[in-house]
């Protein structure tokens, strides 16, 4: 087996997608001599040349709507953006020209755009550098949004992204970058993965959170009950059918996001689960989410904010009469 880290399966990606079309670059702050914030363009710039990596301003309004543009005339632009927090400084780009104009022009218009950010937090990076802000875009008619939780995700979702017509969003949780896997086979942006099979609770999670339920779910294998971890990869459209398919089996769900409680992602598979299981559940929908605070640098206070397995196990204990 061949592994790579997950930085390393996003630059395989990329490389792979610019070697093959000529219309696919690669534009953000620090993506070419400085190889990316995260090093995940490290050494495209030499390979691919300038015009194909772009180095930007400080401005990501204004890279963000030159992507949009850039896709509208006819390219496949790949555009990164630091954090999801400075995502915000371009999100009149996002929500009111990148996923409406397809609409607005009634379909005469396409932007197959790329638009990679990190997200998360269990770093140090303290609150302007750390949080969860993906449901707000899941929110968002128009654009698809997606999590990979792996690096085979990481590998293989770029060339169905690309190949969508509409602006696609890539979330890349920080603290995977340095995680390794096997790369395997091409995925698809469509559906759910069930990472561990069970037939006790249902854990639902996406992007690092997928990991966190993974080692929840080894903490209730000690006590002999058996989870399974549902992993969201599309964060718009939700693939409701497979998590709702793993409900009704296991008849108990737990749901672990790293947004905040209120208004969270969690609570909308919390009420689709609601909507489409009712009368399959055996007890109510749980969540576990960060702490309702910005995040904390302190490194003992950030773990207390963010999700933990121990308190996914015990919530999990909890939809079985344990807790």
């Amino acid at each position: 087996m061949t592994e790579l880290t997950y930085r390393d399966a996003l630059r395989e990606a990329m490389r792979e997608a610019m070697a093959g079309d000529d219309r696919v670059f690669l534009m953000g702050e620090d993506v070419g001599p400085y190889g990316g914030s995260f090093g995940v363009s490290r050494g495209m710039l030499a390979e691919f040349g300038p015009d194909r990596v772009r180095d930007t301003p400080l401005s990501e309004s204004a890279f963000v709507g030159a992507g949009i543009g850039a896709a509208l005339n006819g390219h496949r632009p790949i555009v990164e953006v630091m954090t999801v927090n400075f995502s915000l400084l371009a999100l009149d780009q996002i929500v009111n020209n990148a996923a409406t104009i397809p609409h607005m022009s009634g379909g005469q218009f396409t932007i197959p755009l790329v638009i990679r950010m990190t997200t998360g937090a269990g770093r140090q990076l303290a609150a302007q550098h750390s949080h969860s802000l993906e449901g707000w875009y899941a929110h968002v008619p128009g654009l698809k949004v997606l999590a990979p939780a792996t690096v085979q995700d990481a590998r293989w979702m770029l060339a169905p992204a690309l190949a969508d017509p509409n602006p696609v969003i890539v979330f890349e949780h920080g603290s995977l970058y340095n995680a390794k896997g096997d790369p395997g086979a091409p995925v698809d942006i469509e559906r759910c993965a069930v990472r561990r099979p069970g037939r006790d609770v249902t854990l639902i999670a996406y992007g690092a959170s997928v990991l966190v339920a993974l080692d929840a779910a080894e903490r209730l294998a000690a006590d002999g009950v058996e989870a399974e971890v549902v992993d969201l990869r599309v964060l718009r459209p939700l693939d409701e059918a497979t998590f709702l398919a793993s409900v009704a089996r296991t008849r108990r769900a737990v749901v672990v996001d790293e947004m905040w409680r209120s208004g969270s992602l969690a609570a909308e598979v919390s009420a689709r689960i609601m909507e489409g299981a009712f009368y399959e559940l055996d007890a109510p929908v749980a969540r576990v989410c960060s702490r309702e605070v910005p995040m904390p640098y302190a490194k003992h206070l950030e773990a207390a904010a963010l999700p933990s397995a121990e308190a996914v196990a015990t919530a999990a204990r909890g939809t079985l009469g344990d807790g």
